[in-house]
């Protein structure tokens, strides 16, 4: 049997016809930045959302970056994040002139742990950077502790996370402003780049909108030095018929990842543990093997797409060696890398396909 990892051509026949009347609609208003296309997905993303003010641009590291500008983030800062996490994470903070700091994650969740996140912070420190990796929320009452006692800042990166939520709030509830991603391959992806910030705040959200438009309040009045980070018309034409489906896409992602765990249950791997009260959205289902590549190499004679989020931390990477997180000093998140097996999940996936593909692991894993 062939297990495609992702099947984006058939989530476009499912939605062909939706999708063009969508972009006629655009095409015919001739209105292909900002206007009423982006102002409607900012809408009906705050309501699927559940937070007030979405401010919609071109991509989940602008959000983040803009994220981290909301929260006063700035030169001689520190951020304190994951290593196990994709590189716009780290690049933002970068962005703003601040220094990041890599802690280590939780080797239940591997998620980012705030006890080790408390342990690295020093007076320098203005923000903590949670990933909620995979789309399975963070641990975000004790980093709402951390922060509380500490006085520094959270922004959440949710760009996997849409929809998911810890205890009775939705994830990017939990910090001054937080950031999605719409890339392609994501639970709700553009047909291109593009992202959101959201926040509970209406200035932040004010502040925001100007610094996406060149720090425009007004045409050619400009209050501050921005960025050229608007949404495209054409992908929140996209995005908007997509959402209508993604609540019923991330339910059945989640049945799959239960699939996942009940068939696996005796299979000599490990997987990820979720954090009590959350309700993941299974953007990926990450098993850690022994023999990772000897494992990928039987999955694909077998017909078999897998993936590797993420093979090697980003402390131990080349762009971040000036940081100074040497080898075995984030020993969790090293041992998850380089362990880490990501097996297909998405609402194209059939439950026959995911019953082969868990039994196909299950089968070169062998049980415990």
């Amino acid at each position: 049997m062939r297990v495609p990892f992702l099947d984006l051509r058939s989530q476009y026949a499912a939605l062909r016809e939706e999708i063009l009347v969508a972009i006629d609609r655009l095409s015919s208003q001739a209105s292909f930045t900002h206007g009423a296309e982006v102002e409607a997905f900012e809408r009906e993303f705050a309501e699927f959302s559940g937070l007030p003010f979405v401010v919609a641009v071109n991509s989940g590291t602008s959000a983040l970056h803009l994220a981290l500008l909301a929260a006063g983030v700035g030169p001689g800062d520190e951020v304190i994040t994951t290593s196990n996490t994709f590189i716009a994470t780290v690049e933002v903070i970068h962005y703003t002139g601040a220094r990041p700091v890599f802690a280590d994650i939780d080797p239940r969740t591997a998620n980012l742990d705030p006890e080790q996140a408390e342990r690295a912070i020093t007076p320098r420190t203005r923000a903590i950077v949670p990933v909620h990796l995979y789309g399975r929320p963070a641990a975000m009452d004790g980093f709402e502790r951390v922060a509380r006692e500490h006085g520094i800042a959270i922004v959440e990166d949710a760009c996997q996370a849409h929809g998911a939520r810890y205890h009775d709030r939705p994830v990017g509830a939990w910090s001054v402003a937080s950031a999605f991603s719409f890339y392609p391959t994501k639970n709700l992806g553009a047909y291109g780049e593009a992202g959101a910030l959201v926040t509970a705040d209406e200035a932040v959200a004010g502040r925001m909108r100007s610094l996406r438009n060149h720090g425009q309040s007004s045409r050619y009045v400009y209050e501050h030095i921005g960025y050229n980070y608007r949404m495209e018309a054409f992908q929140a034409a996209v995005l908007r018929v997509k959402l209508r489906w993604l609540g019923e896409w991330n339910e059945y992602r989640c049945r799959i990842a239960g699939l996942y765990r009940e068939r696996l249950a005796d299979a000599r791997l490990e997987m990820p543990v979720d954090e009590p009260g959350t309700r993941p959205v299974y953007h990926a289902f990450a098993v850690y093997v022994d023999d990772r590549e000897a494992v990928r190499q039987k999955m694909a004679e077998k017909g078999i797409d897998t993936a590797l989020y993420y093979p090697e931390p980003l402390h131990l990477q080349k762009a971040c060696v000036p940081l100074g997180f040497g080898p075995g000093s984030l020993p969790a998140t090293e041992r998850a890398c380089a362990r880490v097996l990501c097996l297909p999940i998405s609402p194209e996936l059939t439950i026959e396909q995911a019953e082969y593909v868990a039994d196909s692991l299950l089968e070169i894993a062998g049980k415990k």
